[in-house]
């Protein structure tokens, strides 16, 4: 099944919810004329066609007064654009939809624009975002009253966590069918077949057997369930026919190779599963080519349009291509580097297990750095169609806070660049660097100065603290000590308490070692994770802001002069206690 007839399916089998009312007109010929031309222009993909037949048709809903159809049409044209990779056009009619529902007070179709949200983020592979969205529509639709359009979401619930919690997947399976025995019987057959492949995933061959003899005497009384040629393809290798069940991949798998790679894994043929996991892995960096191209166009064209009204936002466009090329040659580099290790695995058995490592790798640092940089550059897209509007009534406290905001957010995405470059290039460093004597005050109150001014966070909330004299000297190197110190204090102001919170930075030594601590009064870090914070891409709070690298290059700098930086478990708080640690030469 290829992508736009994956999305297409999501349409039709998890229609929105039916109204409690029922409307006379959906018999009528002009209604059933309407309906059948927006369904073959959807089809056919034919976007002039489409949108042509689709505002028609809204138009005539409207009159009737059908405002849940109506909607729901306005979710097909989301799902048409998702049907052509336009995921930034999705995005906007989605928030567009979103919007509109609050303005009228539509609570009872909210769930609609939710709905459609959660397949966009499952679609560019957020799938914690798809997974919060999906619960939401669960309780929405509850609340409201649409039980029988509830299993298809659990079943959206059931594709993101099968892989990563398979007994979890089983449990909403099993939900899925509860709701379906009382409110929709009709889908009772198609969630028992996706339950028997959750066996067959699981290794649970009994049950497999038991679901798959019972989807073939349910197939032979003619009823048809979309997971019915997957289930022949499972059932293929589970008698040992390899070379059937890879044909019958082929034909009806959405990912052909990721099953073929599947299939020959489990039957011990490992050449055929890697060379089927590489061609895998080239079409899924295909389609994540296209759709962060799509993305990103979508964003160009934005900042130009408002290039044209405002000639004041070119800098900004000039920014934003910027950070957008960086973030793309850091994944080529990624990229280039992993197919370059690929290369030199010597036993294909184990070569296929790192692939498939180094493939999860990847994606989990492209959902991170593109999840992380979209929030600031959608701020920033905001502000800047609000500067360019003239019939926007501005004050200046509020331009000038709309322009504090765009610059903070700037800074955000430049910091977030700076930290995976300074990853990247944190090898490079020369272990032997000269060192030179500073006045070792001097140098913290230096290095704490130039943090404040180019971070433009506020030097009255933090205090410096020193037990040594000010001609105590020390053997350092002022970019090193910057670069160690720059992460702890940022981390140290983000967590501080939102009200009355400080940092301090205390200095001592113990003849041995120069002890610099850095303490903040918010929440801390609890005991069992004083060490997970220091690994890459980890952040114990999702909704701050950062990629979750600065911890990490401050202790990986340390340790290069000789030192190291923890997290102080015994410190008594409030708040969090950072060490670090320098051999006095």
């Amino acid at each position: 099944m290829n992508i736009r007839t994956f999305i297409s399916a999501l349409l039709l089998v998890l229609p929105l919810a039916t109204p409690a009312q029922t409307v006379d007109y959906k018999d009528s010929p002009e209604y059933l004329a309407l309906r059948d031309s927006v369904h073959h222009a959807f089809n056919d993909g034919d976007s002039a066609r489409f949108y042509m037949a689709v505002r028609n048709l809204e138009k005539y809903l409207q009159q009737k007064n059908d405002l849940h159809a109506y909607y729901t049409q306005r979710c097909n044209e989301i799902v048409f654009e998702l049907n052509r990779m336009n995921i930034f056009e999705s995005y906007k009619r989605a928030q567009q939809l979103s919007k509109e529902l609050t303005e009228k007070k539509l609570d009872k179709e909210m769930y609609m624009a939710v709905n459609m949200m959660g397949h966009i983020y499952n679609y560019c592979g957020n799938k914690e975002a798809a997974k919060q969205c999906f619960w939401d529509v669960i309780h929405r639709m509850e609340k409201e009253g649409y039980t029988e359009s509830i299993p298809p979401i659990y079943m959206n619930l059931v594709n993101i966590v099968t892989e990563e919690d398979p007994q979890e997947a089983l449990k909403l399976i099993d939900k899925a069918l509860e709701i379906a025995h009382e409110a929709s019987p009709t889908r009772v057959f198609d969630i028992e077949a996706r339950r028997t492949l959750a066996y067959y995933n699981m290794g649970d061959t009994l049950n497999f057997v038991k679901g798959y003899n019972a989807y073939k005497e349910g197939a032979a009384k003619g009823l048809s369930s979309v997971h019915g040629r997957q289930l022949e393809v499972r059932w293929q290798v589970y008698n040992g026919h390899i070379d059937e069940a890879v044909r019958l991949a082929t034909e009806v798998s959405e990912n052909p190779f990721e099953t073929q790679a599947e299939v020959y894994s489990q039957a011990g043929r490992w050449r055929e599963a890697f060379d089927a996991l590489k061609k895998g892995a080239h079409e899924t960096d295909s389609v994540n080519s296209i759709l962060l191209t799509s993305s990103m166009q979508g964003i160009q064209n934005e900042l130009e349009m408002y290039e044209v009204r405002r000639q004041q936002s070119k800098m900004m466009l000039y920014s934003m291509v910027i950070v957008i090329s960086l973030l793309l040659l850091l994944i080529a580099a990624l990229v280039y580097i992993v197919q370059s290790r690929r290369r030199h695995w010597k036993q294909m058995e184990k070569a296929y297990k790192r692939v498939l490592e180094a493939e999860k790798m990847k994606s989990e640092f492209i959902q991170n750095v593109s999840h992380e940089v979209r929030t600031p550059l959608n701020i920033i897209s905001g502000f800047a169609q609000v500067l360019s509007n003239s019939n926007n009534d501005i004050t200046e406290d509020e331009r000038r806070h709309i322009s504090e905001t765009m610059m903070h957010n700037t800074r955000i995405i430049t910091t977030m660049i700076n930290e995976v470059l300074e990853i990247a290039r944190g090898d490079s460093y020369d272990k032997e660097a000269e060192l030179q004597p500073f006045r070792c005050n001097e140098l913290l109150q230096h290095c704490i100065d130039v943090f404040c001014k180019d971070r433009l966070r506020p030097k009255e909330l933090l205090s410096f603290e020193s037990t040594l004299s000010d001609d105590f000297i020390v053997q350092s190197h002022e970019l090193f000590m910057q670069r160690i110190l720059n992460p702890l204090l940022d981390n140290a102001y983000k967590n501080m308490a939102p009200e009355g919170g400080h940092v301090i930075v205390r200095v001592s030594t113990d003849d041995k070692h120069l002890e610099i601590d850095i303490e903040d009064n918010g929440e801390g870090i609890p005991a069992k994770d004083a060490e997970r914070v220091f690994e890459r891409f980890v952040k114990l709070d999702p909704f701050k802001e950062g990629l979750g690298l600065g911890l990490t290059f401050s202790r990986t700098m340390a340790r290069r002069l000789g030192g190291d930086v923890i997290v102080d478990t015994s410190f008594p708080g409030p708040g969090c206690r950072i060490k670090v640690s320098l051999q006095l030469n």
